[in-house]
């Protein structure tokens, strides 16, 4: 069984948990299970454990993993809430790709795409938060915040009133017709759709992206394991701050005030070490066969063994 989609920087995870110590694998971004099947496959000394919040990713992961019976159990949620309940131990390999999976992205459906004639945007299709709602309801002040914040766009004022301008005449109902009124105010140029950072940006609202990073980081400092190593994927700039801040604080061995005339502190206080000074990109013979590599950023940090 293929998966139907290209893992991101599959050499680079794999390379990354090349030494971890037996014990669990913890996939927290599942989707079709293609980073999950090669670990599996390279590691015969771990056991997986995969977390989606999209039951059709599950259904299809749980098939995909059969050759891994007994090595492997699902869940279903958001990485936040279930892995701080895990009891299986030690995790020793961590994996998160932060992205929205091609099962999302390929089925118009799921009102992800800019051509969708839907207007959904929801990883968990039973969560109550649409993106219909977003753009439908919330006010023009609420709608610029999520523009500015979630899509860093510069004219977000310009591009909220324009929704807001569209809606009180009909309801938009589709993803196609929301792009339409991004292609107004967003001039078009280069690679990136006008729409791009819009959609992030109602994206990010409507499935609590960076609230869920910030969770899942949260759980990873309050449970850790001697030796463990987490590899977090990233695809934009708000991500990727995230991921890098709270790798420079786990790695900070002083914790004294800066402005403090010495340290007092013993500087032991670092929970291990990154394994790359920089995020690692893809590569250019990747980026030619998966386009949407183009983004992807890997940070990866090691736990101290005697933590």
């Amino acid at each position: 069984m293929k998966t139907p989609h290209i893992p991101v920087l599959l050499d680079e995870v794999l390379e990354s948990f090349k030494d971890v110590p037996e014990g669990y694998l913890v996939d927290c971004t599942l989707g079709y299970a293609g980073h999950s099947f090669e670990i599996l496959a390279r590691y015969p000394h771990l056991k997986h454990i995969g977390i989606d919040r999209d039951d059709e990713a599950l259904a299809f992961s749980k098939k995909r993993l059969e050759p891994f019976e007994g090595r492997s159990t699902l869940y279903k949620g958001t990485f936040a809430t279930v892995l701080p309940t895990l009891k299986e131990a030690p995790v020793t390999a961590l994996l998160a790709d932060f992205g929205v999976s091609s099962l999302q992205l390929d089925k118009k459906e799921r009102g992800f795409s800019f051509s969708s004639e839907n207007l959904d945007m929801r990883m968990d299709a039973s969560a109550s938060l649409s993106a219909y709602e977003v753009v439908n309801e919330y006010p023009k002040e609420k709608l610029e915040y999520i523009f500015d914040t979630y899509g860093e766009i510069r004219s977000y004022k310009k591009l909220a009133a324009a929704v807001v301008e569209a809606r009180a005449k009909a309801a938009i109902k589709s993803a196609k017709e929301l792009s339409e009124i991004a292609k107004q105010v967003i001039p078009s140029g280069g690679k990136i759709h006008p729409a791009t950072l819009m959609f992030q940006a109602i994206r990010i609202e409507v499935n609590n992206e960076l609230g869920e990073i910030e969770g899942l980081l949260d759980a990873i400092e309050a449970k850790h394991y001697k030796g463990e190593v987490v590899s977090l994927i990233t695809f934009h700039s708000l991500e990727d701050r995230l991921v890098k801040n709270r790798f420079k604080k786990w790695s900070t061995a002083c914790i004294c005030d800066p402005q403090a005339m010495r340290c007092t502190c013993g500087k032991n206080h670092a929970l291990g070490k990154t394994l790359s000074r920089k995020p690692i990109p893809a590569s250019k013979e990747e980026l030619k066969m998966n386009p949407r590599s183009r983004s992807a950023k890997l940070r990866s940090f090691r736990f101290k063994s005697d933590s």
